[in-house]
């Protein structure tokens, strides 16, 4: 079994929801453990806890004994035997041990477990992805003056190869990808050496947006399809974003990530006449952005102008303004990798190279 820092699991119940989002991000194992004033166990909250609460309420200020699960599983210690076979026994990834007190002596995680098989998956198998790859790339300057956004590489693997790679994890093997500047050194690329998917290009005549490229695939789809720009990297459940998309009646599901912004000044609020009434000190701003990540469903694809520069945020719009739904799908701030600039782009090769250690 091995030792872990018990107290980067374990959250009070009064903590503030962002405040847990960040820690669940910081351990890497998508779950936290909620202890009362007398550090006895009380609930645990996973990643799909917080999500499943933003969805339901749309509120970052609560605290998280609003959105655990009050019926945490665990064992003590001196019952405890074998802790893998009973998590593998109850599906779960982490398991408490507790003293006679109810409270955490020590953590198990599935992952410790020497030789833990890797599951693998085909559960998306036959759905396509459509990739947003005919941009210049401008704040990428001037690295884009020498190579087209997609083949900018990430470590030693170009980002759109990364993505790629992402989505093949569930089994899919057919790529639509949108092209325009430097085309042909994206084809070339991929056609170098065998790969275990389809790319299917389908080429811009001249810029068309975020969205409106996606009226020259000539492929009826039967099913929701996964939209997504060329420069990001979503690191979360894609069967479940998919899931959560069919479940929930949304004609587009839009993949957001949390932020949280400090302002680097004590914020004045005033009153008639100037008359300060408060003053607060580096105040921390949390919202929503949109990742650039998207599914939809393939009938909203009329509603796209043909040879027309139309965006998603468009598209997003004229849904809406006609009654149908679009949701989102909150991810945390850690989990959105985004190499726009080249500040974050040094971000994302940091990243992926703690995941790999």
């Amino acid at each position: 079994m091995i030792e872990r820092r018990t107290e980067d699991f374990v959250a009070d119940q009064h903590m503030a929801l962002v405040e847990a989002m960040q820690k669940v991000d910081d351990n890497s194992n998508g779950i936290l453990f909620v202890t009362d004033e007398n550090d006895r166990l009380c609930g645990t909250l996973s990643d799909g806890d917080i999500r499943r609460w933003i969805i339901r309420t749309g509120r970052l200020d609560a605290e998280i004994c609003f959105a655990m699960n009050k019926n945490p599983k665990y064992v003590t210690v001196d019952d405890v035997q074998n802790p893998y076979s009973y998590m593998e026994a109850e599906k779960i990834r982490a398991l408490p041990i507790l003293d006679k007190d109810e409270c955490i002596h020590a953590i198990v995680f599935a992952n410790d477990k020497a030789n833990h098989p890797v599951i693998k998956t085909e559960s998306l198998r036959d759905i396509p992805v459509v990739i947003m790859a005919g941009g210049e790339g401008t704040r990428l300057y001037p690295y884009t003056k020498i190579l087209p956004k997609p083949l900018i590489p990430v470590g030693d693997v170009p980002i759109m190869e990364r993505i790629i790679e992402y989505f093949y994890r569930y089994g899919i093997k057919d790529y639509y990808v949108t092209v325009n500047y430097k085309k042909t050194m994206i084809r070339s690329y991929f056609s170098e050496v065998s790969r275990p998917y389809h790319i299917q290009y389908i080429e811009e005549g001249c810029p068309l947006g975020t969205a409106g490229s996606l009226s020259l695939i000539d492929k009826t789809f039967d099913a929701p399809f996964f939209l997504t720009n060329c420069d990001i990297l979503i690191q979360a459940d894609y069967e479940d974003i998919y899931n959560y998309h069919r479940k929930s009646g949304n004609v587009i599901t839009m993949v957001t990530a949390l932020k949280n912004d400090r302002i680097p000044y004590g914020v004045v609020y005033a009153k008639e006449n100037g008359e300060v009434c408060r003053i607060e000190e580096k105040p921390r701003r949390s919202y929503f952005v949109n990742t650039g990540m998207y599914v939809i469903n393939p009938q909203i694809i009329q509603m796209i102008p043909k040879d027309t520069f139309f965006h998603m945020t468009d598209l997003m719009a004229q849904v809406m303004q006609k009654g149908l739904k679009v949701g989102m799908y909150p991810v945390s701030e850690d989990s959105f990798l985004d190499m726009g600039e080249l500040e974050e782009l040094k971000r994302m090769e940091e990243k992926l190279d703690l995941k790999h250690q």
